[in-house]
């Protein structure tokens, strides 16, 4: 069963981490991102401390879907912390190279040449 949203504890400079709280029905989830999963979510690196709430405010729904998701995957038990880590962060797939920078290109242009050359060669000349 889903997570709900709860409230907004705050930045935790010890742990480096911002600290929210979420619902399991009636049960109170104690939530953590790390200052790193939360950098890579938004993109960047080094966010200032001070910066963290409105970071997470940002990524709020993105971040409290991650912690559902990792709720309902693990052990239930009393007094669990539900920590998101930067493992927990789906990467993009890396973009398609393009194939005229990643010398494809050449390539092609290769094979178009070598098949001018095949049907301009006298077929005595081929063996």
């Amino acid at each position: 069963m889903p997570l709900t949203r709860d409230r907004i504890i705050g930045h935790d400079n010890e742990r480096l981490a911002f600290r929210f709280t979420m619902l399991s029905n009636a049960d109170t989830v104690e939530c953590q991102i790390s200052d790193a999963a939360l950098d890579e979510l938004g993109g960047v690196k080094g966010t200032e401390s001070m910066a963290r709430q409105a970071q997470f405010l940002s990524l709020r729904d993105v971040v409290e879907g991650i912690a559902s998701e990792l709720f309902d995957k693990g052990p239930c038990f009393k007094g669990q912390v539900v920590r998101i880590f930067t493992k927990h962060i789906q990467k993009s797939p890396p973009a398609l190279p393009d194939p005229i920078t990643a010398g494809q290109g050449a390539d092609m242009d290769n094979a178009a040449s070598l098949r001018v050359i095949a049907e301009t060669r006298p077929a005595s000349a081929a063996q």
